[in-house]
């Protein structure tokens, strides 16, 4: 259940990140949910060895560059979806940060206790 909380919110999320970040082009809601679940195999399996090659690179700018990784990823995945449009590299990195920002609350709202005993 909180799998399909997390993908309806995001999707919102994408949804209404057109109005606040120029560039970024979302066609419909289903076209949002398609693009949310292929962010999400992307940086599943792909992201990982981006992260391992450019270990050095990463290390230099402190992990910055780990920002300039997520906006490529997005812009990987509005490569290959039709509806979903991405102008360059700085709306992707915008909207990576967006989303890591949406993730994180919808993660805490949904998050478990699991300190407090049964």
């Amino acid at each position: 259940m909180k799998f399909f909380i997390r993908l309806l919110t995001s999707s919102l999320i994408l949804m209404l990140s057109p109005y606040f970040i120029s560039g970024i082009e979302v066609k419909n809601f289903y076209i949002a949910i398609i693009t949310v679940i292929f962010i999400g195999l992307v940086n599943a399996l792909i992201r990982p060895i981006l992260i391992i090659l450019t270990l050095p690179i990463n290390i230099i700018t402190l992990g910055l560059f780990t920002l300039v990784i997520n906006g490529l990823m997005i812009m990987f995945v509005a490569s290959f979806i039709k509806g979903f449009e991405v102008a360059g590299i700085w709306p992707a990195i915008l909207l990576s940060l967006l989303m890591w920002l949406s993730s994180w609350l919808i993660n805490s709202i949904t998050k478990e206790n699991y300190s407090q005993p049964n």
